[in-house]
């Protein structure tokens, strides 16, 4: 369960995305649940209809959804992207990342918290700097900043 009064971080990107997927369960989900839960209840007896049990699961799960991203929306911060290229100075390696907020994140995609090890890390610094990172694992990086935008 959500804390109702925790502050969201969130792209204007994925505010949008958001914004879309509550609009698209609102109104197309709802109203596709409703009528499969009509159709289920008109073959019969309710009580050992699986077809009914599990439409009104979906609804369940739609609805808890909507409440969810309702509240995310609601305590929402937009906060600003920053694209960030650094290079692991021991691997030799180049690697570009969107520092966006833990909800969005998504480290296959690119895209990583500014709660993360190293987004925190590179918060604050400049292009050209080392900056000393602790992994989750507790190993310790060195990396650079090549590229901030």
């Amino acid at each position: 369960m959500i804390n109702k009064e925790e502050v969201f971080e969130l792209s204007s990107a994925g505010a949008k995305a958001l914004e879309a997927e509550l609009e698209k369960l609102k109104t197309v989900d709802r109203i596709q649940i409703r009528e499969a839960i009509k159709e289920a209840r008109e073959q019969g007896d309710l009580s050992e209809n699986a077809d009914y049990s599990s439409a009104r699961e979906q609804q369940a799960n739609i609805e808890a959804r909507i409440l969810e991203i309702e509240n995310i929306l609601k305590h929402a911060k937009i906060m600003d992207v920053n694209t960030v290229t650094i290079e692991y100075i021991d691997l030799k390696i180049r690697k570009t990342f969107q520092i966006v907020g833990t909800i969005e994140a998504d480290p296959f995609a690119g895209k990583i918290s500014n709660d993360s090890p190293l987004g925190k890390a590179v918060i604050g610094h400049k292009v050209g700097d080392i900056i000393h990172v602790s992994s989750e694992n507790g190993k310790e990086l060195r990396v650079k900043l090549i590229d901030l935008k």
